[in-house]
């Protein structure tokens, strides 16, 4: 390829995207963009009553009042989608965006806030996809690391009806506050690959197959989020090359 060539798939790359350079994915494709938020202005919350745990309704769903709540509130500010948990409700601010999907790659910018805790412990931020009962897969992101978290549709907690977590695959590293990073989930079947700036793992549970109906943010003490993108997720020829490779980097 030429660099006449090469320019004018990058010129072509550009206006398709806005100006932004697409991280690789390990699992899958990018195929057709599904959703893109900005977050230039907030995004005007759904009110209605959803159908079951997460569907019936389309757009957005979130705290955005100034008293918060038990799971804290949701603002924008700088292009950014900025939640916080209310001091002494324990409990992440959760923001849900109704979306029914099967196979997706969800790509977003997030960000550890440093505030004071005012005696909220944990500094956190997650990405689920959700289906009409329940949660799906979790990625988190902490301190310490990114996590892939499955949930278990044979295992309901008795107190809360919910269900229960399932084995985590995490990848451990340093995570400093108030820096952006870009994460990647891509779901594809029943497996998802979780990406921290260029560093994925990878796992498999047979509940991921499941009809899924929105994706849902959520931040722990007060992280934010910028450039949302959900695209479907078309197959990689390279997949069972990639997930060789992620297998051996994980064993021990």
């Amino acid at each position: 390829m030429n660099l006449k060539s090469l320019l004018i798939l990058l010129s072509a790359a550009t206006l398709a995207y806005g100006e932004e350079i697409m991280p690789p994915t390990l699992m899958t494709t990018r195929g057709k963009l599904l959703a893109s938020e900005d977050f230039a202005q907030a995004p005007p919350p759904f009110t209605g009553k959803p159908v079951g745990f997460a569907s019936g309704f389309t757009g957005w769903r979130y705290n955005g009042s100034a008293t918060g709540g038990k799971g804290g509130r949701w603002e924008i500010a700088k292009a950014e989608f900025r939640g916080i948990e209310t001091p002494g409700a324990n409990h992440p601010a959760t923001a849900s965006f109704g979306l029914p999907f099967q196979n997706v790659i969800i790509q977003c910018e997030v960000r550890l806030n440093d505030v004071p805790d005012e005696g909220r412990k944990y500094r956190s931020l997650f990405v689920k996809a959700t289906d009409a009962k329940d949660y799906v897969i979790s990625l988190s992101l902490g301190q310490g690391g990114l996590f892939l978290t499955p949930y278990d549709a044979d295992k309901i907690n008795p107190a809360n009806k919910q269900r229960e977590k399932s084995t985590t695959v995490k990848l451990l590293t340093p995570i400093k506050l108030n820096e952006w990073h870009t994460v990647l989930l891509e779901i594809q079947g029943n497996e998802v690959v979780g990406t921290l700036d260029g560093q994925s793992i990878t796992l498999s549970n047979p509940l991921i197959g499941t009809a899924k109906h929105s994706v849902m943010l959520g931040a722990g003490t007060e992280a934010s989020f910028r450039k949302l993108r959900i695209w479907q997720a078309l197959p990689n020829a390279e997949w069972e090359k990639n997930k060789a490779k992620l297998n051996a980097a994980a064993k021990p």
